[in-house]
């Protein structure tokens, strides 16, 4: 039941998003409205850099769980029986 709470308002966004694109493409066809080659050139920049962005920090994500920099913060939290690490309580003074 609480899947439908998540799927319905995300199918109505879908349709509102491709209603608004639908109109706007219908709106600008008949204009004389033409992108410049400066134009296009942006908007491939803007992917390029988008996707560069995107696979570097995957790259990182991906490298710092395999090199085990994610253990010292304790990770997901999903392994609660692992032994404490002292490097995080050495700096605490003892009671």
């Amino acid at each position: 039941m609480s899947k439908i709470f998540w799927i319905t308002p995300l199918f109505a966004l879908l349709a509102v998003s491709l209603w608004f694109a639908g109109t706007t493409w219908s709106h600008f066809d008949g204009a004389d409205f033409e992108i410049p080659f400066y134009g296009y050139m942006a908007i491939g920049g803007g992917v390029l850099m988008s996707l560069l962005v995107g696979g570097g920090l995957m790259a990182l994500v991906f490298y710092s769980s395999r090199h085990g920099y994610d253990d010292l913060s304790g990770g997901d939290g999903g392994n609660s029986d692992a032994p404490k690490s002292d490097a995080a309580t050495s700096d605490l003074p003892k009671a």
